[in-house]
């Protein structure tokens, strides 16, 4: 008899690793299939507080996108300073977020570039800082890791650019990164999923069939621009996306 997966079981464990520091085994949350992988998602925010956004990526421009949503207490304000044994991997990739004005519920994964634009307050340079709360993260099912809200740590926000939103092409997107004043990495177009709106599109869709839409003052953060690199403990890290603006923390 197949044993039935328990996602709020799941997730009591991954938050129970967040709060005490203490990694869990990924075979202990591991979902079925993307379906159980967002329920711990969800059981997950529930359990943090308020939701703030979501983040979303995919692979390549034809590949599924996978997708989570961020506790609002992680989302903070550039110069940043993360403190405490949680910040163990450190993980760290440049991105285009961008704030919604309004609450923006599509009627389908297809909601198109000008409805987008037309629901967006600004653009914003992100850094997404990419923790686990997998053990055995490297080796882990890539289940696991959407599960455990996509391995997502925490988002650091730069101040809202000028630039209009709907010239943004994650294709032409230049990126710089630093840490302590040296640079190890400078890319344009690094995003894989290539569509910024074909991004937004889905995930509000996804937003909506979760129960939970995107509301004004939500931010959405689109993937990285660098690729992950990792920061030293102790570590400054400087990033700027050409024409969108600067973003920094420090652990």
């Amino acid at each position: 008899m197949t044993k039935t997966f328990d996602a709020a079981a799941a997730a009591h464990r991954l938050v129970s690793a967040r709060m005490s520091g203490t990694p869990v085994a990924s075979a202990d949350v591991l979902p079925p299939d993307r379906a159980g992988a967002f329920a711990v998602q969800d059981a997950t925010v529930a359990a943090l507080g308020a939701v703030g956004g979501w983040k979303v990526g995919a692979k390549g421009p034809a590949a599924e996108p996978g997708c989570a949503p961020l506790p609002a207490a992680g989302l903070v304000g550039n110069d940043a300073v993360l403190t405490g044994p949680g910040w163990r991997m450190r993980g760290i990739e440049v991105e285009v977020a961008v704030r919604f004005a309004r609450d923006f519920i599509p009627a389908g994964p297809d909601a198109g570039r000008d409805a987008i634009v037309a629901a967006l307050d600004c653009v914003l340079p992100a850094i997404e800082v990419v923790e686990t709360r997998l053990a055995d993260w490297r080796e882990s099912d890539p289940l696991a890791q959407l599960a455990d809200l996509q391995t997502h740590g925490a988002l650091v926000l730069g101040a809202p650019s000028s630039v209009d939103a709907a010239g943004i092409d994650l294709r032409a997107v230049q990126a710089y990164l630093a840490f302590d004043g040296q640079p190890v990495a400078t890319t344009r177009g690094g995003n894989t999923a290539g569509d910024i709106w074909r991004l937004l599109g889905w995930v509000a869709w996804q937003a909506v069939q979760r129960g939970r839409p995107l509301r004004a003052g939500d931010v959405v953060t689109t993937g990285s621009c660098t690729g992950m690199l990792f920061a030293g403990s102790g570590s400054q890290v400087v990033a700027n996306l050409a024409g969108i603006g600067d973003v920094q923390l420090r652990f």
